[in-house]
């Protein structure tokens, strides 16, 4: 007797209930993001208008330590460190469920995988800017985590529109996050 594997779910499959809250749960999670990169765009703001750089530092720190972008900056290294180890839901949990549930998705789950790795390398390089400033009061040094802050929030807030538009559809069919 011969088994047929199950189809995958995909974009033409109707939504579900469950699949309409998992998108508003990707939407929360990245509205939390987007408040961050908002303090983000404001702190280099006064950085290029002169905020002394102890206090652009411990702004910094104070993201870091509570905010969910900063938490995305760890779970990224992990992921690149510890391939299919314990890593962030996405890139362990999301991104592979996404894969077989719609394999037309392989292309953008590549580019959400490749920008999960260059806003870990933007985050690097801004506490990297902040605190060379930190240790040394230069113009130079203020230009270069303003130019950081900003290259940091105008990537990760495209990498967010690009993976709610093209994640959202299959997302939608889901009856549970995978895994759970």
């Amino acid at each position: 007797m011969a088994v047929t594997p199950p189809r995958p779910a995909g974009p033409q499959d109707p939504p579900t209930q469950q699949g309409e809250a998992l998108v508003a749960e990707l939407r929360w999670v990245h509205d939390m993001i987007r408040r961050d990169l908002r303090t983000v765009r404001q702190l280099a703001a006064g950085v290029a208008a002169g905020l002394p750089a102890g206090q652009a530092r411990d702004q910094i720190r104070s993201l870091a330590a509570g905010g969910p972008l900063w938490q995305l900056r760890i779970n990224c290294l992990q992921y690149c460190r510890f391939v299919h180890s314990h890593h962030h839901a996405e890139s362990v949990i999301l991104f592979p469920a996404l894969r077989r549930a719609n394999p037309a998705l392989n292309p953008v789950v590549d580019k959400l995988e490749a920008d999960h790795l260059s806003v870990s390398h933007l985050l690097d390089e801004v506490q990297s800017a902040a605190q060379a400033l930190a240790d040394q009061e230069d113009p130079a040094l203020r230009d270069q985590l303003t130019a950081a802050l900003q290259r940091l929030s105008t990537d990760l807030l495209a990498h967010l529109e690009y993976e709610e538009e093209h994640i959202s559809g299959t997302l939608r069919t889901w009856s549970r996050w995978p895994g759970w």
